[in-house]
């Protein structure tokens, strides 16, 4: 890893650091985009035949409906950690539900603002190098409370056409109603599109590939209608240490991440004096050579960096700087500087929260943006299931008070039948009390 002193380098130089390994956005659209309109022209028949080209994989029927299969087989063990998994998302999400509020304005003008669930949504999970039911996890049990009445998730089959079985009770245990057995752009669009088979969806949730990341990004500017959780590239860390940080966590927090994928990208910034460098570096060499999947991660470490601060505050200024996915602050007194946080996906404070725990059971979403999109972009939540009406109520005393302001601003804009739609009321209003006067 390449590094970097914050103190020695020019504001310009400063800012090239928090670029990501660049994404060729134009040639990956020119091969997605005839998929995605393969898919919109023969639906199933597409989806099929690029599952066979792409994942060597033959399939008679695309979609399993989640209510008519048995719940799989899972150890004990296993199952007992993805139901801890479930509680604690479960519990975190639904503290998300807000009271629905009611304010008057003024006297007799009521307003409110109201959630209702979305319709159908399209659950993304990855299944090409890593199979990952927590993401199952992560995007059903949201949907699940904010009452989604059709949810589709879509995941790459194995190689005999079944549905990873940890994925699958994660799925009946949150409540999906479809399983698309496809994977990439193809998955992406049949969900967009809709297909024989596979119910149209009005919004698609998670996270995938530069190809998939694509698919998102075309469709939700297509005819297709539907919107996406957010842009997301390939996942990030950025872990602040000080002296009192163990040089064997760092490296551990470091790799799990590397080891999503060749194009992933950490970066350690190092926050004052005292910090041993070369014994992070040994503990990196050392543990990224025990890793199955070391070559991934060797080769995300070839485009990271470390860089050195002077202090907390510079290295907190240089975070919401680079806005990572995940920042681990892995100092002492981590809490206090909680505050100064402004860009980050998700935050994990001090030496015992390692970034594994929200990616799989402390109870936040590991769905988040990358990329530098967290400095406009939050991770997903309850909220994003959910979509919000505002309601209004006037009495007959409110429109008296309320119009006469309302009909002098139309009236500034040039819009009369605005006015009108006032006027003609008050007008009413007027002759009623005339009439009862009499």
């Amino acid at each position: 890893m390449k590094s970097y002193k914050l103190s020695e380098l020019s504001h310009a130089e400063v800012e090239s650091l928090k670029a990501r390994p660049r994404i060729d956005f134009s040639s990956i659209f020119g091969i997605i985009q005839p998929i995605v309109d393969d898919v919109c022209s023969r639906g199933d028949a597409a989806v099929k035949a690029y599952t066979e080209k792409f994942d060597k994989v033959k399939l008679q029927k695309i979609v399993e409906n989640v209510s008519e299969l048995p719940y799989p087989e899972l150890d004990p063990p296993i199952k007992e950690a993805f139901d801890v998994a479930y509680d604690n998302i479960y519990a975190f999400h639904l503290a998300q539900k807000s009271a629905e509020r009611s304010v008057e304005n003024m006297k007799g003008v009521k307003c409110k603002r109201v959630a209702r669930s979305i319709g159908s949504v399209g659950l993304y999970v990855p299944g090409g190098t890593a199979v990952l039911p927590s993401t199952a996890l992560m995007l059903s049990v949201p949907a699940q409370i904010a009452g989604c009445r059709t949810v589709v998730l879509a995941t790459p089959p194995g190689q005999d056409g079944s549905i990873c079985k940890e994925v699958l009770y994660c799925a009946k245990k949150a409540g999906v109603t479809h399983i698309l057995k496809a994977g990439g752009a193809q998955a992406i669009s049949a969900m967009a599109w809709g297909t024989e088979s596979c119910p149209k969806v009005e919004k698609i949730f998670g996270p995938g590939n530069q190809y998939v990341t694509a698919a998102k990004m075309i469709l939700q500017n297509s005819e297709a209608m539907i919107s996406i959780d957010m842009p997301a590239g390939p996942s990030e860390v950025l872990v602040i240490a000080d002296k009192h940080a163990s040089p064997v966590h760092i490296a551990a927090d470091l790799l799990s991440q590397a080891e999503h994928g060749p194009d992933s990208q950490v970066v350690l910034v190092i926050a004052g004096d005292g910090v041993d460098l070369k014994a992070i570096e040994e503990e990196i060499s050392k543990q990224c050579q025990s890793l199955p999947r070391g070559d991934f991660a060797s080769k995300a470490l070839s485009h990271s960096f470390t860089v050195f601060a002077r202090d907390m505050v510079e290295a907190i200024s240089f975070s919401n700087l680079y806005a990572p996915e995940h920042l681990i602050m892995n100092v002492k007194d981590a809490e206090k500087w909680e505050g100064f946080v402004e860009n980050a996906g998700s935050v994990f404070l001090g030496q015992w929260t390692p970034e594994s725990v929200g990616d799989y059971a402390s109870g936040t979403n590991h769905v988040l943006p990358t990329y530098g999109y967290a400095r406009m972009y939050g991770g997903v939540s309850l909220d994003s299931f959910l979509k919000y009406m505002t309601v209004q109520s006037l009495t007959e005393e409110g429109l008296r008070s309320l119009g006469p302001y309302v009909a002098t601003m139309a009236q500034v804009e040039g819009l009369d039948a605005h006015k009108r739609a006032v006027t003609l009321r008050l007008k009413d209003i007027e002759a009623k009390h005339a009439s009862s006067v009499r």
